[in-house]
C-alpha cells in the first residue's frame, strides 16, 4: 500500500470512486490523492503538492478555484433558505433569478429552464420531455434517439446509452434499444484520407440520412450531440458539419438536443457553443459551467416551440409527471447567479477566446514537429494532442502501451494536470477560463517535457 494513514485506509475501505479501477484502488496499488485546497488555476493535496489544473476539475471550474463571491453567495443562501422544493409552482428568489439570467444569455428562441443537479439527469429529463412531446402530438412511435459514437452525454441508463464510448456500455447491458448511433465527426480519424473537411461533413450528413431512412423517420424523435466532441477526444466539428446535420434534422422533423454541459457559459469564447458554430437547437443541456462546480446544478433550456406543446400536454392531462427533489435547489441557484456575474465581471468569455487560441497555437509551435504528434486541435479553451505511431498515415500506437495515460502521468509528475482521453492516445486540456499567458507557457513547457520523457 502506498500510504497507510487512517484517512487513506478509510478511503480504500469505504469510498466507491467513480471511473476508477476498483480492485487496484482497494488493494492499494494506485495512489489515492486527497485534495485539500485550491486557488485560481491551482490545487493542492494534503501532502502539500501543488498542481496547475489544466483540466479545470472535469472541464467545470470555469472561474477558477477559491472565488469568495461564490462561496459567500452559497453561505448567505444557506443561512436564509437552505432548501425548499420547486414542485407545484414553488420557487425561490435565487432559482427564479437564475432562470432569467440564463435565458438572457441563451439563444433567443429559448423559453424556459428546468433545473436538475448534473448533466446526466438533465439529459434524462430531455429524453422524457421529447417522448412526452411526441405523445401529446399523437406520434407514439416517434421515440428513437440518434446519438453519435464517441459522444458523451452521461452515465445513467438512458444517458449512458446515449454516450458512444465502450467503457460506459461494457457489461452494463447498454445501449438501450431506443438509442442508435451514427458516425462521429472525427476528421483526423476519417477512413478516406482524400476527403476535405466539407466533403467529410457531407459524407456524415448522408450517413445520418441513410440511418434515418433505414429506421423510418416516423420513428426518430431526436438527435443529440455536443457542439464539439468532449470526452470522446476534444474534437471540433469539420467545416460545414452542423449546417449539413441541421438541414437533415429539419427535413425529417427531428428535435435537436444540443449538449452544452462542457461548452456552455464561455468555454469556446462565446457564451454558448450554439453561437460559436451557428447551431439552432430545440433543447440545450447545461451543467458544469453553470456554477463552475461550486455547487451541483444542471439545466434543460427548452425552446418556445417545445414549450407550447408541453403546456398543451398539461391542459390535456394535468400536471406534468416529472421532477427531482433537488430541482432548482436554492443553494445551487445562488452559486449559479454569483458564477454568471463573476464570468461577466472577469470578462472570462473574452479571455477564453484569446488565451484559448494562444494555448493551441503555442502547443502547435512547440510540439507539432514531434514524430508521434499526429494532430493538435481545439477551439476556445479546449485543446488536445493526439499521438500516433506514424503521423503521415495516422497509424495509431499500440493500445497496450497506454501512451496517452503514461504521458498524462508524466505531466502530473511535472506539476500539471492534463487528461488521458478514452479510446485513443489523446492528451486533453480544458483549463479554467481565467488562465493566463504565463500559465499557458508553463503548461506547454511541462507537456513538452512529459512527451519527451515517454516518447523521446
Amino acid at each position: 500500500m502506498l500510504t497507510n494513514d487512517q484517512l487513506s485506509l478509510w478511503d480504500r475501505e469505504n469510498f466507491f470512486h467513480p471511473s476508477t479501477h476498483l480492485a487496484q484502488h482497494a488493494r492499494g496499488e494506485s495512489h489515492n490523492r486527497i485534495i485539500k485546497t485550491a486557488s485560481g488555476c491551482y490545487i493542492e493535496d494534503r501532502d502539500g503538492n501543488h498542481f496547475l489544473d489544466a483540466f479545470a476539475g472535469l472541464y467545470c471550474v470555469n472561474v477558477g478555484y477559491g472565488r469568495q463571491e461564490i462561496t459567500d453567495a452559497i453561505s448567505d443562501q444557506a443561512k436564509e433558505l437552505a432548501y425548499y422544493h420547486a414542485y407545484v409552482g414553488h420557487g425561490s428568489q435565487a432559482s427564479i433569478t437564475l432562470a432569467k439570467m440564463i435565458l438572457e444569455r441563451a439563444p433567443k428562441n429559448m423559453s424556459k429552464v428546468y433545473f436538475g443537479l448534473g448533466g446526466s439527469d438533465a439529459n434524462e429529463t430531455n429524453i422524457k420531455l421529447v417522448w412526452y412531446y411526441n405523445n401529446i402530438l399523437q406520434r407514439p412511435q416517434k421515440k428513437k434517439i440518434i446519438s453519435r459514437w464517441r459522444g458523451y452525454h452521461g452515465s445513467g441508463l438512458m444517458t449512458g446509452s446515449l454516450t458512444g464510448l465502450d467503457l460506459f456500455h461494457k457489461k452494463f447491458d447498454l445501449p438501450l434499444s431506443q438509442v442508435i448511433h451514427t458516425d462521429a465527426p472525427y476528421y483526423f480519424q476519417r477512413e478516406d484520407a482524400s476527403l476535405s473537411e466539407e466533403k467529410f461533413s457531407l459524407y456524415l450528413a448522408n450517413k445520418l440520412e441513410s440511418l434515418i431512412l433505414k429506421e423510418g423517420a416516423d420513428n426518430i424523435a431526436a438527435f443529440i450531440g455536443e457542439p464539439i466532441l468532449g470526452t470522446g477526444g476534444l474534437v471540433p466539428p469539420p467545416k460545414g458539419y452542423w449546417r449539413a446535420i441541421q438541414k437533415i434534422l429539419k427535413r425529417y422533423d427531428i428535435i435537436l438536443i444540443l449538449d452544452e454541459v462542457v461548452t456552455g457559459f464561455g468555454r469556446l469564447g462565446k457564451m454558448f457553443g450554439s453561437f460559436y458554430y451557428d447551431i439552432k437547437p430545440d433543447i440545450i443541456t447545461i451543467a458544469k459551467g453553470l456554477t463552475s462546480a461550486y455547487a451541483p446544478l444542471s439545466g434543460s433550456i427548452i425552446s418556445n416551440d417545445i414549450w407550447k406543446i408541453l403546456e398543451k400536454g398539461t391542459d390535456d392531462l394535468g400536471p406534468i409527471g416529472h421532477g427531482w427533489t433537488y430541482s432548482a435547489h436554492p443553494v445551487g441557484a445562488a452559486a449559479g447567479i454569483a458564477n454568471l456575474n463573476l464570468i461577466d465581471k472577469m470578462k472570462l468569455v473574452t479571455n477564453a477566446d484569446k488565451i484559448g487560441a494562444y494555448l493551441k497555437n503555442s502547443m502547435v509551435d512547440t510540439l507539432i514537429d514531434h514524430p508521434n504528434v499526429g494532430e493538435i486541435r481545439g477551439d476556445g479553451m479546449l485543446c488536445a494532442i493526439e499521438f500516433t505511431g506514424d503521423k503521415s498515415d495516422r497509424i495509431p500506437l499500440d493500445p497496450g502501451l497506454k501512451t496517452g495515460a503514461r504521458i498524462a502521468a508524466a505531466l502530473l509528475n511535472e506539476g500539471v494536470i492534463g487528461r488521458a482521453m478514452p479510446q485513443g492516445d489523446i492528451l486533453g486540456f480544458a483549463p479554467p477560463l481565467c488562465l493566463s499567458k504565463d500559465e499557458v507557457e508553463l503548461i506547454v513547457g511541462k507537456t513538452a517535457n512529459a512527451i519527451k520523457s515517454v516518447l523521446g
